[in-house]
């Protein structure tokens, strides 16, 4: 049974320790940035940022209210970036059954800018980004080194409120209903966003588009006209030199 990551955002402070760790376990780069009117930085996910705390501030009866969503890779159980990656190039994207995580590889660097916008057109969750530098498909892979050393993902790892949780998948997926049944005493509306097709879960105790207008999955399909542009290309390859 794969793995999975519960996080339950009526506990999230936005101390932002989630987003930190990561940079870190990684050495990722920092981001020259502006302020842009938000307490978020950087403003959105980019190839040295794998995982983001959102922030959305409401008016609500006369009152100011925060939404705050550590958004990261959804770790999809049947991910179409990975059919659409290995459409153009063999081995791009990669998803780890045993895990249930998605992962990048060097080959991602073959894929153009535009063959990129189709595997990003495919994500419902617009997560990953792709490193100008050097090509390479750049997202959040589930801390698979740490998973397989027998430790926890180092966003689970360093949360102080019990946020973030992570486990065998019928363990997180049993403890956010129960969480649910909880929030939803005081949150009527509360849900989980998109549980049976993802293997990162998000207990909502609002809307979804009070969060991120990512929260859960957009039913968009993907721009046709972007992927098989993007397939003609190896099409037309293998087609010339048979």
């Amino acid at each position: 049974m794969s793995k999975a990551i519960f996080i339950d955002t009526t506990r999230c402070t936005a101390c932002r320790g989630c987003q930190l760790a990561c940079k870190e376990w990684y050495e990722l780069p920092a981001n020259k940035t502006r302020q842009t009117g938000s307490h978020q930085n950087p403003p959105d996910l980019n190839p040295n940022n794998f995982k983001l705390v959102r922030f959305h501030e409401h008016m609500i009866d006369d009152r100011v209210v925060w939404y705050f969503f550590p958004d990261q890779c959804r770790h999809c159980v049947n991910p179409p970036c990975v059919d659409i990656a290995n459409m153009i190039v063999d081995g791009a994207l990669v998803h780890d059954e045993e895990t249930g995580a998605v992962l990048t590889t060097e080959k991602s660097s073959l894929l153009s800018a535009e063959d990129f916008q189709a595997v990003r057109d495919a994500c419902p969750y617009d997560i990953p980004r792709r490193d100008e530098q050097t090509g390479q498909v750049k997202k959040c892979v589930m801390c698979f080194d740490r998973i397989k050393a027998g430790m926890q993902p180092a966003c689970v790892k360093v949360c102080p409120t019990g946020t973030m949780n992570f486990g065998e998948r019928e363990e997180m997926l049993k403890l956010a209903r129960t969480r649910l049944e909880k929030v939803r005493k005081e949150h009527p509306r509360a849900m989980l966003a998109d549980p049976d097709d993802v293997n990162v879960i998000f207990l909502l105790a609002d809307d979804p588009e009070r969060y991120h207008e990512y929260s859960v999955a957009q039913a968009e399909p993907v721009s046709r006209k972007r992927l098989f542009a993007s397939l003609r290309r190896p099409v037309r390859a293998m087609t010339e030199n048979s």
